[in-house]
């Protein structure tokens, strides 16, 4: 991690979860981190969980991924005040409590999308003109993933979020080969993991029982953190993570 020390990382979706998790990890391992989150007071919170000299060094910023403007205005700030983003995770996503067939479901369809894939756009379009403005070469673009970004499990509640899902891994290739025809070296990593312990599905959610196993946050920035510091010719595309004895 020596090359990102003092480089800018931007989360998005930092109040909880795995957003959370990776911001922790990230500024304990030396970076610069900006927090993007709906729940400002959370990333306060955040902030104040942390040591005092990493807590210099990470800044919470109220952002709503699926509003266009609220990202570009994001990533301007990043710009002007930190000097620019080299690492982007997007990690914002939501699942609504619907079936695709239900009625007057067309808004929580349409939330789905504009977070899980618009908004994952609008960031990464953001950062990569920030890099190419900047001429720096050597970004890397994280998008969390999941399991059901590939495969469909026979389970309840899944609705928009699992083609959402499918079109992030679609997403990841197109990105990788408009950045290699941008002529630049910024890697794309799609991390897929099965199911974590976060508060995306909620605690009533019926597909979640405390028997089944879970990956926990933590996991996941582990992650993160071994995807960003491959070697310049290094890039995984795709990684899978499955907590052990996960049946789908």
């Amino acid at each position: 991690m020596d090359r990102w020390r003092n480089r800018v990382a931007v989360v998005t979706g930092a109040s909880s979860g795995i957003g959370a998790a990776c911001c922790r990890d990230l500024v304990a391992k030396g970076m610069v981190v900006v927090g993007l989150a709906r729940r400002e007071e959370r990333l306060k919170e955040l902030k104040s969980s942390l040591p005092a000299d990493q807590a210099a060094n990470f800044y919470g910023r109220r952002c709503d991924v699926s509003d266009e403007q609220q990202v570009k205005e994001a990533f301007a700030w990043v710009d002007q005040d930190l000097g620019g983003a080299d690492v982007l995770v997007n990690n914002a996503g939501i699942i609504r409590p619907i079936r695709v067939m239900d009625e007057d479901n067309s808004e929580a369809l349409k939330a789905i999308l504009d977070t899980n894939v618009l908004g994952v756009t609008w960031c990464t379009r953001q950062m990569f003109r920030s890099l190419l403005r900047r001429k720096v070469n050597d970004g890397h673009v994280v998008i969390i993933n999941s399991i059901v970004g590939h495969k469909v499990p026979m389970m309840e509640g899944l609705n928009m979020y699992a083609p959402s899902k499918h079109a992030i891994t679609a997403l990841t290739e197109v990105l990788r080969q408009e950045f290699i025809k941008s002529g630049t070296q910024t890697k794309i990593t799609s991390i897929s993991p099965g199911v974590v312990n976060t508060e995306i599905f909620g605690s009533s959610s019926i597909e979640l029982s405390s028997a089944m196993p879970m990956l926990r946050s933590e996991d996941i920035a582990d992650a993160v953190s071994y995807c960003i510091q491959t070697p310049p010719n290094v890039q995984i595309h795709e990684l899978t993570i499955k907590p052990v004895g996960e049946r789908f």
